[in-house]
């Protein structure tokens, strides 16, 4: 049978390879003539962000050839109109030579100018269209520039002439169906792979895509631009919603929410700068005390015994609860993993309506006080992959001199779509942290996955025994399913074993534990929980929270409204470190300005949020814009009653925090990109 297969697929593959050699040759031009990076600067960093930036153009390869081979894969076209289709063909070639090849003209341009690569807020200057068309012709040369477009994309069509003679016009050879298919096949497969970006560790269960948040591994985001390919991050910042504030709303509330956060308004228009000195509660002591964060994986209060479950799911937390500082109150802004870790780390809640904010490469590089840890040896540990919503671009961009452990670096194997179990996890981490330079303390961020679906126990568990339990009691008290009521139990147990870890490794007692949950699964019975959190919604956002520090910090029940924002002000006063921030975290052990504490919270995502703000008795909820305000008592068995009216001051005071802390949230997510 004539199959000609080969022929296509040479065709293809050769058109591929002109893609790949151009877009080569254009980063090589940009790192030698515009990036600003010389070729035996940081040599670890630099060769690898290449290779990462290779592995986007030879994806952007594949699906500029993509039409081409549809188009020569359908039989009866070739057939009926094979000069037509050629022409067509050739057409196609032709226009996205001429737009690939200016994106790049337009990239080299701006980043010469703004040091940043080509992306979606480029297209502001066409407001005004006049102004930039003539600062373009009078700053470059414009005729040679038009001259070298037009030679590349002449030079380029010719190569694809060339190889429609050597591959389309060559003469028909017979394949046989079975070569056929299995080239057919391996050709499949290897676009695939090409087209995921990742040639090396994948997870087959839970493939990663490459992302533009790899490039930034290194931290140096001079180095990272060279990882990044303009056309695909063109596109990738395309698709990102403004978040813009509300001008008017947070201007006319920006004195409320000044006092909240302590500062004192310059009248030189909306800041939240401030400045906090070294705190007199800070710890004694000449060498200051190492801090974990560890984030649990869709841990909340309901399925918590401190909190009132009564189904024993977690004998170790409760145990640590009465040695701890523990928090009645604390909450999430935002449910979701990537938005607690975003928070977590720069002290401003995601309220971004569309995705993440992790995702907008315009703006994960923040300030964070992690940074003002001056002395402290920094790690983050994922046992799964980072590249997961960009987290690793927030974490590499944001924190200076972090090593970041995830899939790829562990010993251990992985057990599901979420990497290595979160035992192996926090044993792995308990190596790194006791193999650290002992003349220094650390930083830790551990961020566990185990509590999520598909809830997987691993054979590999130092002897955790899962249990038995009738559906409809685990149901009853908040999981909805025994594996989740497990999975939740060996959270639970590796938390208790990771302690006996920091002892055994000698840096228990001058470390602060920091845990907290990352956000509940919305439960549809919690009958040992007050009906307020089912009712309105705040199970999702209601999650524990401890200080585990028995050998520097006196138990201390909490019960005051906190936040998660307030979690790196409080160990920067507790470590006796000053620090400058615009962010909306605030040290829990300083007195709260406007009174009884509040805290912002989103209750419903989406493009038209619900918003809210909570103290430890109420909770005021309104639309994002303000309206249809309504406020609740969270101790009341009618909880979705509006008692405004019964507390008319205090209804004021939140339905102002609430709608200005949403707006200053807004405002901070872009006024706190780091220069």
């Amino acid at each position: 049978m004539n199959i000609l297969l080969s022929r296509r697929l040479g065709y293809f593959a050769g058109g591929t390879a002109i893609f790949f050699l151009l877009l080569a040759a254009m980063r090589m031009l940009f790192f030698v003539g515009f990036s600003g990076v010389a070729p035996d600067e940081n040599p670890e960093a630099v060769w690898p962000t290449l290779g990462i930036g290779l592995q986007f153009d030879m994806r952007l390869a594949l699906l500029l050839m993509l039409p081409v081979a549809l188009a020569l894969l359908l039989p009866r076209l070739r057939q009926r109109f094979p000069v037509q289709l050629r022409w067509a063909l050739r057409g196609y070639l032709a226009v996205a030579l001429m737009g690939l090849v200016l994106i790049y003209i337009f990239d080299f341009g701006h980043y010469a100018y703004l040091g940043v690569r080509l992306n979606a807020s480029a297209f502001r200057y066409t407001a005004d269209a006049q102004i930039s068309t003539d600062m373009i012709w009078q700053t470059y040369p414009v005729v040679w520039i038009t001259l070298g477009w037009i030679a590349t994309v002449a030079l380029t069509l010719f190569a694809f002439l060339r190889l429609e003679r050597v591959t389309l016009d060559r003469p028909q050879v017979p394949v046989p169906r079975l070569a056929a298919g299995l080239g057919g096949t391996v050709v499949t497969a290897l676009v695939l792979v090409g087209l995921l970006g990742r040639y090396t560790n994948i997870n087959l269960e839970n493939p990663v895509p490459l992302r533009w948040s790899d490039a930034f591994f290194s931290g140096d985001s001079q180095i990272g631009a060279l990882g990044l390919n303009p056309l695909l991050f063109l596109y990738d910042t395309w698709d990102v919603q403004d978040d813009g504030y509300d001008a008017e709303a947070l201007t006319r509330l920006y004195p409320v929410v000044a006092n909240y956060l302590g500062v004192t308004p310059s009248g030189q228009g909306i800041s939240f700068e401030r400045h906090v000195g070294v705190q007199p509660h800070a710890l004694p002591g000449e060498r200051k005390p190492n801090i974990v964060f560890i984030m649990l994986e869709s841990l909340g209060t309901s399925a918590v015994g401190a909190y009132g479950n009564p189904l024993n799911p977690t004998p170790n937390l409760d145990a640590l609860a009465p040695q701890s500082w523990f928090f009645k109150h604390f909450y999430v802004p935002v449910t979701g993993t990537a938005k607690t870790v975003w928070a977590s780390i720069t002290g401003i809640p995601d309220v971004t309506r569309q995705e993440t904010a992790s995702r907008n490469p315009l703006i994960i590089r923040q300030n964070t006080l992690i940074n003002a840890l001056e002395d402290y040896q920094k790690i983050y540990t994922v046992g799964g992959s980072a590249g997961w919503a960009n987290i690793n671009g927030v974490i590499m961009q944001s924190i200076d001199d972090i090593t970041l452990y995830e899939e790829g670096y562990w010993q251990a194997p992985n057990v599901d779509v979420w990497g290595i179990s979160d035992l192996d996890l926090f044993k792995e981490t308990d190596q790194i942290l006791q193999a650290l330079p002992e003349d220094k303390p650390f930083f830790a961020y551990i961020q566990t996955a185990g509590n999520h679906r598909p809830f997987t126990i691993p054979e590999d568990n130092d002897g955790f025994e899962t249990l038995d339990l009738p559906l409809e009691q685990v149901q009853e008290f908040g999981s909805r399913s025994v594996e989740q009521y497990n999975a939740v139990r060996l959270l639970d147990f590796n938390i208790g074993r990771f302690m006996e870890m920091a002892k055994a490794g000698g840096y228990y007692e001058n470390t602060i534990f920091v845990l907290f949950g990352d956000h509940n699964t919305r439960i549809s019975q919690l009958p040992h929980m007050p009906p307020a959190f089912e009712q309105l919604g705040l199970e999702s956002n209601h999650v524990p929270m401890l200080i585990h520090a028995p050998g520097l910090l006196e138990p201390r029940v909490f019960e005051e409204a906190t936040g998660l924002a307030d979690l790196l002000p409080t160990m920067a006063g507790l470590v006796g470190v000053e620090y400058t921030t615009r962010t909306m975290g605030r040290d829990i052990l300083l007195p709260s300005p406007e009174g009884e504490r509040a805290i912002p919270v989103v209750l419903r995502e989406g493009t038209f949020p619900l918003i809210g703000v909570v103290t430890k008795d109420f909770l005021v909820q309104m639309n994002h814009d303000g309206t249809s305000p309504s406020m609740h008592d969270l101790a009341s068995l009618e909880p979705l009653q509006n008692v405004a009216e019964q507390h008319p001051e205090e209804y004021q005071r939140l339905l102002d925090l609430g709608r200005g802390l949403y707006e200053a949230a807004r405002f901070m997510l872009t006024d706190n990109v780091r220069e």
